[in-house]
This record gives structure tokens, C-alpha cells and sequence, in this order.
């Protein structure tokens, strides 16, 4: 519509920034506006537009960028209370496309605290709130994100995901998300940044409000990045407009040692229908892929690598002890012990060795291995997000109540994610619920 003079680039950031003053302060998605240099670029693009002229795709369109991703000049915190006032004098790899691209930049979301939580919590901004229910959370870590694009305070989000971390939160608040393969898109310029950064089975993704608005971002954030050469020269496929009936589509509902809420093998069960009525091949999916396996070698992959990105000072350790003892001591006795986290946790963190890290690196390989042949019996896999819909604000590790059992914490929220950050798989986030 800009491009096509219909509206203005200037009218769109201002309507959005309308939206932001009116429905923000309840919701605290938007932690760090830029409202000046935002409608500076607006009027800019309005003047290149009266030229005839285009800066790329996203010509004066306004997106939101999670507060995680390095943004020169504007202050990026990472939710990391020792970086509450760091102003990078670079963008990440992903924000310089971006604006390459044309987009224009409202601001940063907020998110959980050092992006390391299934909810909106950290000690530099107030608590995220779900724009359907105050009471709620948004999920997390990309909460700011997601409640900014279901509220309207946003377009588009850039953010990442390190274990549910897009696909949860457009779960919880009924938009769309995408965790793209991992090393598809550079993660450099993510935060927090100090001993280490992660690599390993970090993505980056986006939240959006279509599937199409999806593709078009991961066309442009996707490619290799000299800042990171790990990230392969390889081409995105070009989307194929193949027709419903020619798609081989699995589904599962629900994995054994998982349960999942009624209502979302319910909401599973009726997209199914509706896919078979329109002439898909579709059929229940029996994976020979071992998850509880993937869930242990996962945390215990994460217990390596997640501490080199934070100072362990005093609150580092406090916070993650009251966790892990929340985490090992609510929920039902059962699925605690499939869960198991603390007792994979406590062993590496007390002593990690370079050969305990190469051998956890062994079985993830034979895990990537598993995942791959089960993903060449079809071409879409349709699975649920989490255990649970979205549920009330709580502290991190209490159990969360699904159908009158209490699931622990992180089983409730990453059993169906942890999986495909662990095996490199993409996932597109759509199927949601959200108690109004």
C-alpha cells in the first residue's frame, strides 16, 4: 500500500505508534520506542516514494525487533540487567537486513531475562502481559514480540529461539511464528554477549500475523553472514505452490510420555478433518524417534553452553537454584521424574569436561540422524506447540495445572520444541489457545 501511494509510510508508523501510547502500558511489550528516528525514516521513504524511487521490499514499513538483537545507536539490553544501558554501535546481521531491506524501526520488545524463560520476566522491565488475558502470560522468551503483534502494536517481529522461544509465545497468543533450520540465518549480534554467545541450536525467526508475512521475512534475514562463518552459502529453496492433494502430511497428537491438553488434541483433531476434507494425504504418524532421549541430551547440551553467555555471580546462581528446586520439587511425582532436569542438570554444571561435551555432541548426531529419516516419511508434520495453552503468571519452575494434573514446568512448555532446536528442524507455529 505504501509503495502503491494508497496510504503513507508516515501514516502507517504513526497509526502504530498510536497504538503503542493507547494499549502498551498494560501490556509492556514495547520496552525501548525510537518514535523520532521512526517517523524521521517514514517521512524519508514518503519522499523517495514521491520519486519514484524504493529502498527494498519492506519500503517505510514499521517492524519490531526483539530486544535481544544488537541495534546501533538504540539501547539493547537483552533483558540482562548488566547490560540495562548498553548502546551497541552495530546492528546484528539480521537488523542490517532488515533495514536494507526498507523496514523502518518502531522499537525493541521486551522478554524473558537473559531470553532464558517461557514467560516475560526480568529485572530491567515491568512483567509482559497476554493482550486476551492481563492474568496471562504471553509465553517467552520472545513475549514482548508476540504480544505486540496479537495487540496490533506491530507488524512483524525479528526474534529468536533457543527452545520454544518463538513457537511458544505465537502458541499462547494466536499469531504465527517460525523457527527456521538452525544455521539458515545468522544469529550474530545476539545478546547477551561476554565470555560466549550462542550458536548451537539457537535460530533465528519472526512473529507474525501470516504465514506469507513469515516466508517474506526468512527471505530476508536468511543467507550466510561474513561475521559468521559457520552459516552456509546456501540458497533458500523458492516455496512451491504444489496443491493441498499432493502433500504427504503426518500428525501426531499427542507422544505418550507427553500428555497434551484435551483441548489442543482437540483443536489437532479438527485441523486434521478439515485437511482430509480438502483432499490431503494425511495419516497418523508413528516416529521412531526416541523424544525422551531429545529432552535429556538437550538440557544437557544447554547446561553446557548457557552459562558462557551470562556472568555466574551471586543472582546468576540464586535464581537458577530457586528454579531447579521449584522444577524438581512441584508438578506430578511421575512426570517429574521422566523430566528429570535437575538430575541431568546438577552433574555437568558441578563438573563439565571437554569430553562430556563431545560425548553429549555424539548423541546429538545420532538424535539429527533419527529426525531426518522420520522427516523424509512426509512433508509436513503436524504436531502441537506444548503441553499446555496459555496459563497465569507464576515464578519460574511451578508447575503448571493441564486437565486437573500438574505438569512440571519446562515439560508443559518445551516437550514439543526442545526436540526440533536439538535436530536442527524448522517449525512454523500457528495452532494456539488462549484462556479469554
Amino acid at each position: 500500500m505504501i509503495q502503491e501511494r494508497e496510504t503513507s509510510s508516515l501514516e502507517v508508523v504513526n497509526a502504530y505508534l498510536h497504538k503503542i501510547d493507547k494499549y502498551n502500558f498494560q501490556l509492556n511489550a514495547i520496552c525501548t520506542l525510537d518514535t523520532e528516528n521512526a517517523r524521521q525514516r517514514a517521512f524519508l521513504a514518503d519522499e523517495a516514494t514521491s520519486r519514484g524511487e524504493s529502498w527494498g521490499i519492506l519500503h517505510g514499513v514499521p517492524i519490531t525487533i526483539k530486544d535481544a538483537f544488537e541495534t546501533a545507536g538504540l539501547r539493547t539490553t537483552g533483558g540482562y540487567k548488566p547490560l540495562k544501558d548498553y548502546i551497541p554501535n552495530q546492528d546484528a546481521t539480521v537488523v542490517q537486513r532488515m533495514r536494507a531491506a526498507g523496514a523502518i524501526i518502531l522499537g525493541k520488545t521486551n522478554l524473558a531475562n537473559a531470553s532464558g524463560d517461557y514467560q516475560g520476566n526480568n529485572e530491567i522491565f515491568p512483567r509482559v502481559n497476554n493482550p486476551w488475558n492481563l492474568n496471562y502470560t504471553p509465553g517467552g522468551s520472545s513475549s514482548g514480540g508476540a504480544a505486540a503483534v496479537a495487540a496490533g502494536l506491530s507488524p512483524l517481529d525479528v526474534c529468536s529461539d533457543f527452545g520454544g522461544s518463538i513457537r511458544q509465545p505465537a502458541h499462547f497468543c494466536g499469531i504465527f511464528g517460525l523457527k527456521p533450520t538452525d544455521r539458515r540465518v545468522p544469529t550474530t549480534g545476539n545478546l547477551p554477549v561476554g565470555v560466549g554467545s550462542i550458536r548451537s541450536m539457537m535460530t533465528v525467526g519472526a512473529l507474525t500475523r501470516s504465514v506469507e508475512d513469515l516466508v517474506l521475512c526468512l527471505l530476508i534475514i536468511a543467507g550466510a553472514d561474513i561475521r559468521q562463518p559457520d552459516i552456509p552459502p546456501v540458497p533458500l529453496d523458492t516455496p512451491s505452490n504444489r496443491n493441498i492433494k499432493e502433500l504427504r502430511i503426518g500428525w501426531i497428537d499427542e507422544i505418550s510420555i507427553f500428555p497434551v491438553a484435551e483441548d489442543i488434541k482437540l483443536a489437532i483433531q479438527t485441523t486434521v478433518k478439515k485437511l482430509t476434507n480438502a483432499g490431503a494425504q494425511i495419516e497418523g504418524a508413528l516416529l521412531e524417534f526416541d523424544f525422551l532421549a531429545a529432552w535429556q541430551v538437550y538440557y544437557a547440551l544447554a547446561t553446557y553452553i548457557v552459562p558462557l553467555t551470562q556472568t555466574q555471580d551471586l543472582d546468576y546462581f540464586r535464581h537458577n537454584i530457586g528454579f531447579l528446586f521449584r522444577e524438581a520439587t512441584t508438578g506430578d511425582k511421575a512426570l517429574r521424574q521422566i523430566s528429570n532436569i535437575p538430575n541431568i542438570v546438577f552433574p555437568i554444571g558441578l563438573n563439565p569436561t571437554l569430553k562430556g561435551y563431545f560425548e553429549i555432541l555424539q548423541e546429538r548426531d545420532k538424535l539429527i540422524s533419527q529426525m531426518d529419516k522420520e522427516l523424509e516419511k512426509c512433508d509436513v508434520l503436524l504436531c502441537p506447540v506444548a503441553i499446555t495453552p496459555a496459563f497465569t503468571h507464576r515464578p519460574q519452575g511451578v508447575a503448571i495445572e493441564v486437565d486437573n494434573r500438574k505438569v512440571p514446568y519446562q515439560m508443559a512448555n518445551g516437550a514439543y520444541t526442545v526436540p526440533f532446536n536439538l535436530t536442527f528442524s524448522s517449525f512454523v507455529s500457528f495452532v494456539s489457545f488462549v484462556v479469554h
